[in-house]
């Protein structure tokens, strides 16, 4: 059994099989840092929120945060993924002027989660599970800055010593768009726990991009034995800060690992970065092995043990989660796996969209947030949580169509008022002070369409022997009416009219 023909990609040699692993490294939710009490907040000047131990000066001791650990451990349970109760701490040694210590604190061999899966949705309604081989926790290094002077490069370490969670995945990723919806759901889920606010452009949450390419059926083969062989060398995209950034690394790396096997070469291990100006990625240095960083247990820092009753009472802790959300939106307000799915990946969506299906319509409530609603955020550049109508509004809105206050048309209209601030309020004030009440009064609609066709035999003709055309009366009848007839009266008496009942 063959890859499907949308995971293969032509070279001029033959078919290529793209294999895809993630390391996202996500930071904690927290007030302080991992190892001392400084504040992990983002924005400070430089080298203001600076410890002792985030600075290792000579004889400062790490000493854990308890908070931090709980985070790691929602998350865990997030991914559907093994909790240890008894993880440790190692040293990874390696040089950097960012890096104070000379070695980063870290877990190898003993992460405090396990092996877990989720569920990634896929345009156009497929869905994939993605392995996830662990999550450790770790602190991260500071920030050099190369910018400020032509021939000095200065060191802020605002950021050293903030948690980390490295939530690395299995290498279950085969397209560039599995890679970005998996980074996508990642991110979903950390924000509905709290864990991690998921901002990228501070850099709280960023992606290591693993790509290798191998021959066609290879990966089939790796599956069957679980020898790494088969998958070809990989290379490593470092701090890759954007989903569609995700999907142009995977796109242009599968390319150009192609082309140089399929001219003869070989692909190096190592680590390159992404150019966002040129869609290029570049290297960067030779991709270090494990026994490169030369691990070795911390010896100030205790093995990590807790209690499953703690885990347990974390887990009943938990939020509905994106899954359990689209699952329940499908169920209860009959929507399509693809718009629930929408839906439940932002927390505030949801919310919004819950409030809004109070109208009693789920699916009309769907349509008008995923929509209208959306549509009008995306081109005016704003988030859910900053939009001009309130759901309470929108919800108030789809109730008047329902009951047939005014037509879909006109709601759109009073949509339109409100969404750039024309008018405030209820809809229902809003479609009294305007008049836009819908005409359902049969008489005064059937003076209309009596004018229309007096003023119009051949169109009158020319529709019963092409019924289609009844459209232009319809058009006709609510031009004249200013959009206020009730669609179902207009076509009910115009069928009767033109004798097409």
């Amino acid at each position: 059994m063959g890859a499907e023909p949308r995971k293969l990609l032509q070279g001029s040699t033959g078919d290529w099989e793209v294999v895809i692993g993630l390391e996202v490294h996500a930071q904690v939710s927290s007030k302080s840092k991992l190892f001392s009490g400084s504040s992990a907040e983002y924005g400070a000047g430089p080298n203001e929120n600076v410890s002792l131990v985030d600075a290792a000066m000579p004889g400062m001791l790490p000493v854990i945060n308890k908070y931090c650990v709980e985070q790691a451990i929602r998350t865990g349970l997030g991914l559907n993924a093994k909790i240890n109760t008894w993880s440790r701490f190692d040293r990874k040694n390696y040089f950097y002027p960012d890096l104070p210590q000379g070695y980063q604190i870290s877990q190898y061999k003993d992460p405090i989660v396990g092996e877990g899966e989720i569920e990634v949705e896929l345009e156009g309604g497929e869905t994939i599970k993605v392995g996830i081989e662990r999550l450790h926790l770790e602190q991260d290094a500071g920030k050099s800055i190369h910018d400020l002077a032509p021939k000095e490069s200065y060191v802020d370490l605002n950021r050293s010593g903030v948690a980390l969670m490295e939530i690395v995945s299995k290498p279950d990723m085969r397209t560039a768009e599995e890679g970005s919806a998996y980074f996508s759901k990642l991110r979903s889920i950390v924000r509905y726990l709290g864990t991690c606010d998921g901002n990228m452009e501070e850099g709280s949450m960023r992606a290591d991009v693993n790509v290798s390419v191998c021959r066609a059926g290879s990966y089939e083969k790796f599956k069957e034995t679980g020898d790494f062989k088969y998958l070809g060398t990989r290379t490593e995209t470092k701090n890759v800060n954007s989903i569609r950034y995700v999907r142009q690394v995977i796109d242009y790396e599968a390319r150009r690992q192609i082309e140089v096997l399929e001219g003869g070469g070989t692909i190096d291990q190592e680590t390159r970065l992404f150019d966002v100006k040129t869609g290029t990625t570049r290297t960067m240095r030779s991709k270090e092995d494990a026994h490169d960083y030369r691990y070795f247990p911390d010896p100030d820092l205790l093995p990590l043990e807790f209690e499953q009753a703690w885990v347990d009472e974390i887990k009943a802790s938990l939020p509905e989660l994106p899954d359990a959300k689209k699952h329940r939106f499908m169920s209860e307000y009959g929507l399509s796996s693809y718009d629930a799915s929408v839906l439940a990946s932002d927390k505030a969506s949801a919310a919004y969209f819950e409030e809004v299906a109070k109208c009693g319509d789920g699916k009309l409530a769907s349509n008008w947030v995923t929509g209208d609603l959306f549509g009008a955020l995306n081109k005016a550049g704003k988030d859910i949580e900053e939009s001009p109508v309130s759901s309470a509004q929108l919800g108030e809105l789809i109730g008047l169509i329902k009951d047939g206050t005014i037509s879909g048309k006109i709601a759109k209209d009073v949509f339109g008022l409100m969404f750039e601030g024309e008018e405030t309020g209820s809809p229902k004030d809003i479609v009294e002070r305007r008049g836009l009440k819908q005409v359902t009064d049969t008489g005064a609609i059937e003076k209309v369409i009596d004018d229309i066709m007096a003023a119009n035999p051949k169109q009158v003709e020319q529709v019963k022997e092409k019924p289609k055309t009844m459209g232009w009366f319809v058009g006709q009848v609510m031009k004249e009416m200013q959009g206020k007839a009730n669609p179902q009266a207009v076509n009910e008496i115009l069928k009767k009219k033109l004798g097409l009942d």
